[in-house]
C-alpha cells in the first residue's frame, strides 16, 4: 500500500511538473547592441490594440541583452527600441532568436541570426522601402512638372504591381507564416498596398486568413484577420454588381453609383445628376495631354450632329494644373468640369479607369449602359437610345 501511494503522488507531482512547463513556455530574445553603452533598450508587443512595452534593460559596455517572455500562441510581431529607433521581428513559438545590431543604425544593422522567417519581414520591409521611395519620387516629378498627370498614373500603377508581383509570390509560399500576415498589413502613405476590397488583392487576405484559421484557431489575431477579411468579402460581394457593370458593360438599371457633383469653368457646381432626361456621355480626359485636341475634336463633331436629339456631354478633367484646363475648356458647348484630386482621385477606382481617355454612356433614366472602348462604336450605340 505505501508502494502504491507513493506512485501516485510521484505521478500526481509529475502530472504537476508537465502543466507547469506547459504554461510557462516562454522565448527568449538576446544578442548585442553594439556602441550603445548607457542607452535603455525596450521590448515592445505590436499587438492589435497598439504598441505595448513589455520590458526595459540599460545597455552596458559592449550591449549584451537577454530578455525572456511567454512564448505566443501564434506568430507574433515584437519590437526592439532604442530612443526613437525601432526594429520589428516575429516570434513562432517558445524559440530563442540572437540579434546582433549597432546603436547607431539600430534599423539598418538589425539581423535575427538563423530565422529564415525574420530574413522574409526584412524582405518585405526592403520592398516596401524601395517601393514608397519610388512612388516619392514619381511624386516630386509630377508635382515639379517633369512628368504629365497620364505619365504619372502608369507609372504609379507599374509600381505597385512590380512590389504586388514580388510579395505575392512571398505570401503563397508560406501563407500561414508571420511574413505573409506582415506584408498584407504594409502601408505607403497610410494607405494598405494590398486593397481587401479589390478582386485582385483579395486572394491574399484570403490565402493567410484561412492559413491561420487552420493553423492557430481561437486567437486573438487570427479571428481579427479572419473577421477582417469576411467582412472585405461581404462588401466586395455588394460591389459585385456594379463592378461586372463596369467592366463587363452589361446593361442594367439601378447601377447605385454616387452623384458627381464638381465645379465647372466659371466656379459654378454641376451635377451629373441634373442632366438627367437627356443621353450623356460620360468622358474622362486629361486636357494637357497629348491625346486631346483630336479627342476633343472629334467628340465636338459628334455632339453638334446629336445634342439636338437630346444629347450631352459630361466631362470631367483630371489636369492637376487648374489654369490650363480652364484655358483649353473655356470655350467648349458641353458641361466641362474638373476633379481637384486630379490622378489620387477616388472617381478612378470608383469606375475602374486605368486608362484616359475613358467613357460610359448613360440613358435617360441615369444608368449605365455601356463602356465605351472605341469611340467609332460611339455613334452606333447613341442610335439605339436617341
Amino acid at each position: 500500500m505505501k508502494n502504491c501511494g507513493l506512485h501516485i503522488v510521484l505521478l500526481l507531482l509529475g502530472i504537476a511538473v508537465i502543466a507547469g512547463c506547459s504554461q510557462d513556455k516562454r522565448f527568449t530574445v538576446e544578442g548585442a547592441v553594439k556602441d550603445a553603452a548607457g542607452d535603455t533598450l525596450y521590448l515592445e508587443h505590436r499587438a492589435l490594440s497598439g504598441v505595448v512595452l513589455l520590458d526595459s534593460l540599460l545597455l552596458k559596455e559592449g550591449g549584451r541583452f537577454r530578455f525572456h517572455q511567454p512564448a505566443p500562441a501564434n506568430p507574433e510581431f515584437y519590437q526592439l527600441r532604442l530612443g526613437s529607433q525601432v526594429a520589428a521581428f516575429s516570434v513562432d513559438s517558445a524559440e530563442t532568436l540572437v540579434v546582433v545590431a549597432e546603436g547607431g543604425d539600430l534599423y539598418g544593422s538589425f539581423k535575427v541570426n538563423d530565422s529564415p522567417a525574420n530574413d522574409q519581414l526584412r524582405q518585405v520591409d526592403r520592398l516596401v522601402g524601395k517601393t514608397a521611395a519610388t512612388i516619392s519620387a514619381l511624386q516630386e516629378e509630377h508635382k515639379g512638372g517633369r512628368i504629365d498627370d497620364l505619365a504619372f498614373i502608369h507609372r504609379l500603377d507599374s509600381a505597385l504591381l512590380a512590389y504586388k508581383g514580388e510579395i505575392s509570390k512571398l505570401i503563397l509560399s508560406n501563407p500561414a507564416g508571420a511574413a505573409a500576415y506582415y506584408a498584407l498589413f504594409q502601408k505607403i502613405n497610410n494607405f494598405l498596398i494590398f486593397d481587401p476590397y479589390s478582386r485582385k488583392d483579395y486572394p491574399m487576405f484570403g490565402a493567410v486568413a484561412t492559413s491561420w484559421n487552420r493553423y492557430f484557431p481561437d486567437t486573438e489575431r487570427t479571428r481579427h484577420l479572419y473577421g477582417f477579411t469576411m467582412n472585405a468579402l461581404k462588401v466586395r460581394r455588394q460591389q459585385e454588381q456594379q463592378e461586372a457593370l463596369l467592366e463587363s458593360m452589361v446593361p442594367e438599371a439601378g447601377t447605385g453609383l454616387p452623384d458627381v457633383e464638381l465645379t465647372v469653368v466659371s466656379g459654378e457646381k454641376v451635377a451629373l445628376s441634373t442632366l438627367k432626361g437627356k443621353v450623356v456621355l460620360l468622358d474622362f480626359t486629361v486636357y494637357n495631354a497629348d491625346f486631346s485636341p483630336k479627342h476633343n475634336i472629334d467628340l465636338h463633331g459628334l455632339y453638334e450632329r446629336f445634342k439636338g436629339s437630346g444629347f450631352e456631354i459630361y466631362q470631367i478633367s483630371f489636369d492637376s494644373d487648374e489654369h490650363f484646363w480652364k484655358t483649353a475648356a473655356s470655350n467648349l458647348p458641353w458641361v466641362t468640369v474638373r476633379d481637384p484630386q486630379s490622378v489620387n482621385s477616388r472617381l478612378l477606382s470608383l469606375y475602374n479607369v486605368r486608362e484616359i481617355p475613358a467613357s460610359f454612356l448613360l440613358n435617360r433614366e441615369g444608368d449605365i449602359v455601356a463602356r465605351i472602348e472605341a469611340y467609332d462604336q460611339l455613334v452606333k450605340e447613341l442610335k439605339k437610345l436617341l
